[in-house]
């Protein structure tokens, strides 16, 4: 944590509930799992189990990224769902506001990450050690103060998005890891889990979750 623990006190944004998935908005500045210690116990899974009490973990999104979450309401849904993010099944999109002209208008980054063992949480481009990690970007406006894009992950590495805006030399406004000086002046980080598409565990329906950014 960068700072006091101060979850937002909204009530749980349902976006979609049947016999086998759940689909929320999870709010910025609340985690998706507990954290150690009593005081970091409030968490959106814990929100979602009080309203749906069976259900369950499938993945996650970091405490200050907002957006769109899947949660599995039976054992075989989450088993499906798992192994459709493991395949890359699933695809995401996320908005994003960065700092400056972000040029080309559109790219892909593929450099491979790993956690920086002396700054946890923190993740690092590692060419040695690091795991895959592929991000393709497109933008949508940009002035020479900030760009706002949309980001495609192909892969789900841990601060992936952050990290390689980081090191396109754009990182994300209000990121409390990665930025400095005016992009981290901002009230949230300017990351919004935008679309999630995925196939329905009971028959393989493909279906898709919108919730549009809120910056």
């Amino acid at each position: 944590m960068t700072d006091a623990y101060n979850p937002p006190d909204t009530p749980l944004d349902v976006l979609h509930e049947d016999h086998e998935l759940i689909l929320v908005n999870k709010p910025s500045g609340l985690l998706s799992v507990p954290g150690r210690g009593e005081h970091l116990a409030d968490c959106l899974i814990a929100r979602v189990q009080a309203a749906f009490p069976g259900a369950l973990l499938v993945h996650r999104l970091d405490r200050d990224t907002s957006g769109v979450m899947v949660f599995a309401a039976s054992r075989h849904a989450q088993r499906h769902l798992g192994l459709q993010f493991e395949k890359r099944q699933v695809k995401k999109t996320y908005v994003a506001r960065v700092s400056g002209r972000l040029e080309p208008k559109d790219g892909t980054v593929d450099l491979p990450l790993i956690v920086d063992w002396e700054n946890r949480p923190r993740q690092m481009v590692c060419h040695e050690t690091g795991k895959q990690a592929v991000t393709d970007w497109k933008v949508l406006k940009s002035s020479d103060i900030e760009s706002r894009v949309k980001l495609f992950p192909k892969t789900g590495r841990s601060h992936q998005l952050r990290v390689h805006m980081l090191a396109l030399g754009h990182p994300i406004l209000g990121d409390p890891f990665y930025a400095t000086g005016a992009a981290l002046a901002h009230e949230r980080l300017m990351l919004h889990a935008e679309e999630l598409r995925l196939r329905h565990p009971d028959g393989g329906k493909g279906l898709r979750f919108y919730v549009k950014a809120p910056f």
